[in-house]
């Protein structure tokens, strides 16, 4: 018998009356939830961000998140279907105050129909801006399709561009084809294309520099995220990550960075102006360079994301033990109010922050490739 690996607890559909004061199922002693439009939790923040799980597949087998056979799956009939992905965004945005939906995986290329799922969130009534996260493969042949669907915006992930370092890392001999990817999105008229990529100790950590070379010269925004603990096989150690102060480190070694002025307004990347190392006063500026600190930097305080598993559950922290399933009660007959409630229930009960940096922190049964970016 096959057993579904990280399958977490799923916190019960209890029925809420729509509009009225609620007590989070999993907060215990906590307030009483106010009526209030928004998702708004315990400590003042509000989630405008949606994150949107497509499916847990992919076609790579990163190391820091897939083992090299994959995971056992869930089966297309456990996923959210098209109109029922279109209902929540419905919900997110003209009930629930979201402003952003990003779809992401596994690999959400993987899904036949993506153009049709982001054609019909762009004709909502409250459309939001629209992204997507892949790791590009396939991209070349639909970035057309896509930006005429209405996708605003792509983060690709990328961690080296080195051949060699990509087939190690992703198990697989693609980097080409991510490559071409990207370069279609300019071609499609989708511009300020960020790519997302993670330093692994004595893999590709003294590629950073190169990495962001070559970025700015393609006019992307690079991101380097600290590798955080959501890896399958459960191997993933704080001692051994390549922090956010090493990552300015090495990139010092060729640049100048400087922290950018404009408010970061709840965005998970802490920015900094780009310079050549050494340049004169007149030189102009290369562009920015993003590093998002989630482990020795975090950045819960401020977090506005809620994000949906492919499977319609509702996870308030990327690093949730608990989700709060829709898809279950919207399949059963649920109307919109209630599930609007349910939705706003899970987001009262989100914890302050994911505590990755301390002592004692547990991880996450299910890997990202389950959970959604």
């Amino acid at each position: 018998m096959t057993v579904m690996l990280g399958v977490p607890e799923v916190r019960g559909a209890a029925r809420a009356v729509p509009g009225g004061p609620a007590t989070s199922g999993a907060g215990g002693g906590r307030a009483v939830r106010p009526s209030v439009p928004g998702l708004l939790d315990t400590f003042g923040r509000t989630a405008t961000d949606l994150r949107i799980s497509l499916t847990d597949r992919c076609n790579l087998r990163c190391t820091y998140c897939m083992p090299a056979e994959g995971l056992p799956f869930q089966p297309a009939s456990k996923l959210m279907q098209r109109d029922e992905i279109v209902r929540l965004a419905r919900l997110a945005t003209e009930v629930l105050g979201v402003r952003q939906v990003r779809f992401t995986g596994g690999e959400p290329l993987l899904r036949k129909d993506l153009v049709e799922i982001i054609r019909d969130v762009a004709a909502l009534d409250a459309r939001p801006e629209i992204s997507l996260t892949t790791n590009a493969i396939g991209l070349s042949g639909r970035a057309t399709a896509l930006a005429e669907a209405g996708l605003d915006r792509v983060n690709v992930s990328l961690d080296t561009i080195c051949p060699e370092t990509f087939a190690i890392i992703t198990r697989r001999p693609f980097l080409e084809r991510v490559l071409k990817g990207i370069d279609a999105l300019g071609l499609a008229g989708i511009r300020n294309t960020k790519i997302n990529a993670v330093l692994l100790p004595g893999i590709n950590d003294t590629q950073g520099p190169d990495l962001l070379e070559w970025a700015l010269a393609g006019g992307h925004q690079l991101r380097f995220i600290e590798q955080m603990a959501l890896d399958a096989d459960h191997v993933w150690d704080r001692e051994a990550m390549i922090t956010a102060e090493q990552i300015r480190e090495r990139l010092s070694e060729r640049f100048d960075l400087s922290p950018d002025a404009a408010p970061r307004d709840g965005a998970p990347a802490e920015l900094y102006r780009v310079r050549r190392r050494g340049a004169s006063a007149d030189e102009p500026e290369l562009g920015t360079v993003g590093i998002i600190a989630s482990v020795t930097e975090a950045f819960c305080d401020d977090c506005r994301r809620t994000r949906l598993t492919a499977e319609g559950g509702v996870r308030s922290c990327l690093f949730s033990h608990t989700e709060t399933d829709l898809l279950g009660p919207m399949r059963a007959g649920a109307g919109d109010d209630e599930i609007a409630d349910l939705w706003r229930g899970a987001m009262w009960a989100k914890p302050a922050g994911h505590e990755m940096n301390l002592a004692g922190f547990q991880q996450p049964e299910r890997p990202m490739s389950a959970i959604g970016g």
